[in-house]
């Protein structure tokens, strides 16, 4: 059975009095997660620095209880490290693919955060989905799909003034010049890049931030 690696001392520090539980789940995405596909092998070596860190660190932009959609959520990056980072946070899991959701909620309930954790199976632009988990003042996703598509999907399931939080690599503000046009059509207001985890960790991640405006946004067709 392969180990996970030990985290970086920068990166331990993220997660306080949570480590072990980041830990946990860094073990099942080293084994459960590289065999269902989940993972890719190479991303082991560096899964607490590219994966865990980068997606921690938006817990920085989220306020105390907040509610979050985090939309592909794939092995649970970042919707379940979110949840592990913060125990003040409620999160929906969103996913279209089986053998992710059924690894999201064996995860959940091994790690113990049924009560704040749901995993819900769909695409983020069925009428479905927008019923169940619509509403929200937050929603996340990271490496989903570009900036205009993933606008598409993320803003129907925001209330007005809520904001959906992408993290993006080095090139987020070249896709927010890019698509900027096509994110204000949606309905996308107040498009800027932050950067989080300055000074904490060695990457600090870029994360594009888009409020839903108070006009009807129109829904694009695609995955999620």
């Amino acid at each position: 059975m392969s180990t996970a690696p030990a985290p970086p001392v920068d990166v331990a520090a993220l997660f306080g009095g949570r480590l072990d539980l980041a830990r946990q789940y860094a073990q099942l995405l080293t084994t459960e997660g590289v065999t269902r596909g989940l993972l890719g092998p190479r991303e082991v070596p560096r899964l607490w620095e590219r994966h865990l860190a980068n997606c921690a660190v938006l817990t920085e932009l989220l306020p105390v209880g907040a509610r979050i959609v985090d939309v592909g959520s794939g092995a649970g990056l970042p919707g379940l490290v979110l949840a592990i980072r913060r125990p003040d946070l409620t999160v929906d899991l969103v996913d279209s693919l089986q053998r992710r959701t059924d690894f999201l909620v064996e995860v959940i309930e091994l790690l113990g955060l049924s009560a704040d954790v749901r995993v819900v199976r769909g695409r983020a632009e069925e009428a479905d989905v927008i019923a169940t988990v619509g509403e929200s003042e937050w929603v996340t996703a990271r490496a989903v799909a570009p900036l205009d598509r993933l606008v598409g999907w993320c803003l129907p399931l925001l209330r007005p003034g809520g904001r959906l939080l992408a993290i993006k690599g080095a090139n987020a503000e070249v896709e927010v010049t890019e698509h900027g046009a096509a994110v204000r059509r949606l309905g996308g207001t107040g498009i800027e890049v932050v950067r989080c985890g300055v000074g904490q960790i060695e990457e600090p991640a870029s994360v594009v931030v888009i409020e839903r405006s108070a006009k009807e946004s129109r829904r694009t067709k695609g995955r999620a």
